[in-house]
């Protein structure tokens, strides 16, 4: 009986931590994976962090394909500031392009997710562009004019310079 006590207390103490110290909370969950001392885990919150990691993956990969897509509407339809800033978003384009690999390299099915959401980044990413540029919504494509594929692919863009 006084065990179960004191596991209760640690699991207690454990959960407090979470709240108030994550990094020492997080330190103290390792230490006891790593000993296997499964049964005084905060597993509540251990699985919310889990659960939370993927979330947060899917986020970060869907802001990039997002802002790829709004540069490569920069460099295809916003002329009067291509000139000047053609360096740069190129520059963006392949950065955004390497942190999807790197997301990607760690967790491939995310390819799918990337491929189930691509028409609404797309959407987003235009509406960025649109509020940046203030071209007339008209003249830009509601859809995508490329590829998934073709987004990620390194030598692809809409628009080079002749």
């Amino acid at each position: 009986m006084h065990s179960e006590t004191v596991k209760s207390e640690v699991k207690t103490q454990l959960a407090s931590l979470y709240e108030t110290d994550y990094q020492c909370w997080l330190n103290a969950t390792v230490a006891q994976l790593k000993v296997r001392d499964f049964d005084n885990l905060d597993l509540e919150n251990l699985i919310e962090e889990i659960e939370s990691l993927g979330k947060s993956e899917k986020r970060a990969i869907s802001s990039y394909l997002m802002r790829l897509c709004e540069h490569f509407l920069k460099l295809k339809y916003w002329e009067s500031e291509r000139k000047n800033c053609f360096r740069s978003w190129k520059l963006e384009v392949a950065n955004f392009r390497l942190k999807i690999q790197a997301i990607l390299k760690d967790s491939p099915s995310l390819k799918n997710y990337l491929s189930e959401n691509f028409d609404l980044e797309y959407c987003n990413g235009r509406k960025l562009f649109l509020n940046a540029s203030e071209l007339n919504a008209n003249m830009i494509p509601q859809e995508p004019e490329f590829t998934l594929e073709q987004a990620l692919d390194e030598d692809w863009l809409p628009w080079q310079p002749e």
